[in-house]
């Protein structure tokens, strides 16, 4: 699933609001994954798994659509979607096929 329009995708982050979690390996070939979540929820649950006195934020969805996938983009990330499980594991996709997923939502 992907954050539906309208709704802010969630992330963790360290008190100074340095971006922080481990980028996971998410295929065979080694790409790296940022992972959001859709829900302060989900992110929390991500937080408390991974420790280090993590917080979650969200981030308004025109700056993460338009800002932060475009980056991924350029330094070569996927982006992961819900991860959960006590190993953290999900979904992984490029963010062209998260954008397109946004679009077909609107």
């Amino acid at each position: 699933m992907v954050p539906r329009n309208g709704v802010d995708p969630w992330l963790t982050n360290t008190q100074d609001c340095t971006v922080a979690f481990p980028v996971g390996v998410s295929s065979a070939d080694g790409t790296r994954s940022l992972p959001f979540w859709s829900t302060a929820a989900r992110a929390q649950r991500a937080a408390k798994i991974w420790g280090h006195r993590l917080r979650v934020d969200s981030m308004p969805l025109d700056t993460w659509r338009d800002h932060d996938l475009p980056d991924a983009t350029r330094e070569g990330y996927k982006i992961g979607i819900n991860w959960s499980g006590p190993r953290l594991v999900g979904w992984s996709f490029t963010p062209m096929e998260v954008l397109n997923r946004l679009a077909a939502a609107e």
